[in-house]
């Protein structure tokens, strides 16, 4: 059994979940964390009995076999290229970036170099995201809506636009990906916010955003997100297709049709233990599972930019059409769609 040496970019509550994830691996060895808040690398390092460095660079002088990338939306881009001109496979945490220039350009140096990557939007990994595209395969989607409402995390940078990217780019993520995976490629969204910050300090993004896309197949959709409350009340899609209702979220799966209603449940901590075993086991060539490879999740990136653009310009923004906005296939992974439009 070969084994995989891993090292953490980032030492924050996404990180510190992925090192508790990889120690559990009979396969794996954490090799190095470093963090910009060095005492934090040195906690988790301590953790997890493995050694605290002062950069990237560092990190990667050790030679490690994969790195996971755990950092802030606005952090992503330097520590990305140092890890793809190293030709290192990479894990990055979604969202891929604070906006979609950084993304753009991390991809094309990815696909340059042929970069094994897998990005953490581990919803893909429930098993009940399968039982639901076998329920739709023979009835096309009607209508979607997608809800994320919650509250502001507890990190400073998160309720500053510039730094997290908004609820839409950083929380609604998840949601907006398995959008992609069961209905298909949007072409057109239109956004609002309401314009007003939530109630804590330095925040300058929308308290609340309400949206509504058109899909290349037909459907129509909306997107409801909200970081006014003070617990995460909903999260998840609501898919209508002829005789058949669809409720997913990370915990679950009820299905309403002619036979009537039925409840199947999912452990959304079996997902979370799965993106990283599909990762691994790639970087080891023991298994080919990645289902978000970093192209796939920089099209999640550019319906997510595209809504926050339109809620923030009051325009309704344009995607790409053609064959790139056709439905993802059974693994995950449609052409690639390229710029967008803001609508006159």
């Amino acid at each position: 059994m070969r084994t995989c040496r891993v090292g953490l970019v980032g030492a924050g509550g996404v990180a510190q979940r992925h090192a508790r994830v990889l120690e559990s691996f009979a396969d794996v060895e954490l090799v190095g964390v470093t963090d910009v808040t060095r005492s934090a690398a040195a906690r988790l390092a301590d953790t997890h009995s493995t050694r605290a460095f002062a950069d990237v660079d560092d990190l990667l002088a050790t030679g490690p076999d994969a790195v996971y990338v755990c950092v802030p939306p606005f952090a992503h881009g330097p520590v990305e290229e140092a890890v793809v001109a190293a030709g290192v496979p990479m894990f990055v945490e979604k969202p891929v970036a604070v906006d979609l220039d950084t993304a753009e350009r991390i991809a094309a140096l990815v696909e340059q170099r042929r970069l094994l990557t897998a990005v953490g939007h581990h919803w893909r990994y429930l098993h009940v995201v399968a039982q639901a595209r076998e329920l739709l395969a023979d009835r096309p989607v009607r209508m979607v809506n997608g809800a994320w409402l919650d509250r502001v995390p507890p990190v400073a940078w998160w309720a500053v636009r510039d730094r997290s990217g908004g609820p839409v780019v950083e929380q609604a993520a998840h949601v907006l990906d398995l959008t992609r995976v069961l209905v298909g490629e949007a072409v057109e969204v239109t956004a609002y916010g309401d314009g007003n910050p939530p109630p804590v300090d330095d925040a300058d993004i929308d308290s609340v955003t309400a949206a509504t896309l058109r899909f290349a197949s037909g459907a129509v959709g909306t997107l409801a997100a909200a970081c006014v409350l003070g617990w995460k009340h909903r999260a998840g899609l609501e898919i209508l297709a002829d005789g058949l209702a669809l409720s997913l979220a990370e915990d679950g799966l009820t299905v309403r049709d002619a036979d009537g209603e039925r409840h199947l449940p999912a452990d959304p901590d079996a997902a979370r233990v799965a993106v990283d075993r599909a990762f691994v086991d790639a970087v080891t060539g023991v298994g080919d599972d990645i289902r978000v490879p970093y192209a796939e999740a920089l099209r999640t990136q550019r319906l997510a930019v595209a809504l926050a653009q339109s809620a923030r310009t009051g325009r309704g923004v344009s995607l790409p059409t053609g064959p790139a906005a056709l439905a993802p296939t059974a693994d995950g992974r449609p052409g690639a769609p390229t710029g967008a439009t803001v609508d006159a």
